[in-house]
């Protein structure tokens, strides 16, 4: 088994990307498509985009060598669905990878993609934001991870869509500041009802990609967008101390791994709540996954 390979997912809301290691995780190929939680978007856009990925990554491998993947993904429950399940299993197979692909959840993914310890706890805020207990390689316990309808405090989506209730504030008021500017120009307007209307015309999940701008604005001292990084810190921190018991906590997800002012707000929050406590940034979701895969060969 010295030349196996295993294949890693970590399929998000807003990207996809997929990786192929040997089993001690020597990196053999990489590949990355759009978002492709098929709980977010069609079935078939989820698959092309997974498949997207999957191509590029195995471009230079053998496939006949990839003897196990797992599949990072939120809503692993959408796989108990023919239709899903069918869709995808087909993609793979017309790709030559005949080995088990295995669904499992983005939290364990995350949380083997930053420690080798089988309990602790993780946090994940990227398009969306989860926390959950894994005891020995088990989730036991959840918090958050509602959805954009009913939570995912603190998460991509929520800071895009609290910048966007500011700018519309502002807009009324006929105020302005670095944040608004920057929302307003990527919206591309500055009246009231055009900036509302553009909103509302495109797919609540768009909102997200106004998260990086209030990072920005942050970053150069805008009070608005400093205001939102400490509630959101604040509602992750939370959602995280619902679960926490014991072990070292996984930062994870695009939010806590590219926003230095989210993650340095909530590692200063953790730090004075679980002052003992160990908080490790995760690696890669897909080396996570690829990690796992390699485990269930072993």
């Amino acid at each position: 088994m010295t030349d196996a390979l295993v294949l890693g997912l970590d399929v998000g809301g807003t990207s996809s990307r997929a990786v192929v290691t040997t089993v001690d995780g020597q990196r053999r190929g990489f590949g990355q498509g759009g978002g492709a939680n098929p709980v977010m978007v069609p079935v078939g856009e989820a698959v092309a985009q997974v498949t997207k990925a999957v191509i590029a990554a195995v471009s230079n491998v053998d496939v006949e060598k990839i003897r196990c993947a797992v599949m990072g993904i939120a809503g692993t429950s959408r796989f108990t669905s023919n239709e899903v399940s069918t869709a995808f299993a087909n993609a793979f197979m017309g790709l030559g990878i005949t080995c088990p692909v295995h669904p499992v959840g983005d939290v364990n993914v995350a949380f083997a993609a930053g420690t080798d310890e089988p309990t602790g706890s993780v946090l994940i805020a990227g398009t969306g934001a989860v926390a959950a207990r894994i005891s020995d390689g088990a989730m036991t316990n959840v918090s958050d991870g509602l959805g954009w309808l009913l939570g995912d405090l603190g998460s991509g989506f929520w800071l895009g869509r609290s910048a966007a209730i500011a700018t519309a504030r502002a807009i009324a008021r006929g105020t302005r500041s670095r944040l608004i500017e920057l929302v307003i120009e990527a919206v591309g307007h500055d009246d009231r009802d055009g900036f509302v209307v553009a909103l509302h015309e495109a797919p609540p999940r768009e909102l997200a990609s106004l998260a990086p701008l209030v990072t920005q604005a942050a970053l150069e001292g805008d009070a608005a967008a400093l205001s939102i990084v400490e509630q959101a810190a604040s509602h992750l921190t939370d959602t995280v101390l619902e679960v926490h018991t014991d072990g070292p906590v996984v930062l994870a997800g695009s939010v806590l791994k590219h926003s230095a002012p989210v993650r340095d707000a909530v590692r200063h929050r953790l730090g004075e709540r679980l002052p003992s406590t160990p908080l490790v940034l995760a690696g890669d979701g897909e080396a996570g996954a690829a990690r796992l895969a390699a485990r269930w060969l072993v």
